[in-house]
């Protein structure tokens, strides 16, 4: 007899190791008793009551795959937008359907945005549970989030690759890489990559110290530099003079700066008037997202999955599962919600950047 009945949802952004994490819960639950369904398209199909059932033959081959076998998307229950409407508070329906399933818990998969949203139906009287994800690596509560590792692996990559091209026509080469309030992942990469100058949301820069940096690269008779570039870096004249760096808003990953000028771009030209140097950008936009988990993060979402279907079975809710060392722990909910995991300032991978000689820009 089936102990209790679950959704689950994945919403925000896709990133590698969703359907490892979807798999984790799936599984352990079904060997718990547990019946999962997942809802399609992340909170709308709860709204909008679209499911499947999470079977084992839909489980089955799932765990080194890309993306979400339930796809996603960024509505908020409490913003839903509706054609002609505008957007209608649409948490008395989603509400409705989990009481229509007889669910025991909703599970959400899905970075800080998705947190939020999680803890408005919480408090609407739903038991939620969420896991998080995102290649930004910048949830509150866990040291480390699913499908960073494998972006990271990516941009490093691609910084491994550009510095063939930019010693070959002595240019300067800046990367732009995702990360719009956290950057984490700029500087993950840029030190694996070995990247002359990063820069990254946390340490607005002086376009004056990166044009220093890479002539003193230039004069030294290097004939290239490698800029890697947080897409939420800003100049110290653009730095806000106030804030709160652990706020968040309600989407999860990073979103695009205007397509007319982005803050590369800026930069890019900028460093041509100062250094005389050919630039040229690279922006890795989407390819971070995509692709097979690495095994880091398949072992990663899994142990998180396993754990998050244990909480259900022991009638843990309101928590988010997260990792602090070798250990998966709960963390409550209220304590996520709302909050930024950013890079500090005194971080060890700031420290051994500085030590190999690279520039921040500051």
């Amino acid at each position: 007899m089936v102990k209790k009945f679950v959704g689950l949802l994945t919403s925000g952004g896709d990133c590698p190791g969703l359907n490892a994490a979807i798999r984790g819960v799936g599984k352990a639950a079904n060997s718990l008793d547990i019946q999962v369904i997942g809802y399609l398209d992340g909170f709308r199909g709860l709204v909008e009551n679209r499911f499947i059932r999470l079977d084992s033959s839909r489980l089955s081959g799932i765990l080194s795959l890309g993306g979400t076998i339930l796809g996603t998307s960024r509505d908020k229950p409490h913003q839903m937008p509706a054609g002609e409407l505008g957007t209608i508070d649409m948490r008395p329906f989603a509400v409705a359907n989990y009481k229509q399933q007889h669910l025991d818990c909703l599970v959400c998969l899905g970075g800080g945005g998705t947190a939020k949203n999680a803890r408005r139906l919480m408090k609407e009287g739903l038991n939620v549970i969420t896991l998080p994800k995102t290649i930004d690596n910048d949830v509150w509560g866990t040291d480390v989030t699913f499908g960073f590792d494998t972006a990271m692996a990516i941009a490093t990559e691609a910084i491994d690759r550009l510095h063939s091209t930019a010693e070959s026509h002595h240019r300067v080469i800046i990367v732009e890489i995702m990360g719009h309030n956290a950057g984490w992942l700029a500087l993950g990469a840029g030190v694996a990559g070995g990247a002359d100058v990063i820069l990254i949301p946390e340490i607005p820069y002086d376009i004056e110290r990166v044009a220093e940096a890479v002539l003193h690269r230039s004069y030294a008779g290097k004939r290239f530099s490698i800029i890697a570039m947080s897409e939420g870096a800003v100049s110290r004249e653009q730095a806000p003079e106030s804030g709160d760096d652990a706020t968040t808003d309600d989407t999860d990953a990073a979103e695009y700066h205007s397509p007319a000028e982005s803050v590369s771009m800026v930069l890019a030209r900028r460093l041509e008037e100062l250094t005389r140097l050919e630039s040229r950008v690279t922006s890795l936009g989407h390819l971070q997202r995509g692709g097979a988990p690495s095994p880091t993060d398949r072992l990663l979402a899994t142990r998180l999955g396993t754990t998050c279907a244990k909480f259900i079975a022991e009638g843990m809710y309101g928590v988010m599962v997260g990792i602090r060392g070798e250990t998966c722990v709960p963390v409550p909910l209220e304590e996520v919600a709302g909050r930024r995991k950013v890079v500090p300032l005194d971080h060890p991978w700031i420290e051994a950047a500085r030590l190999v000689g690279t520039s921040f820009g500051d």
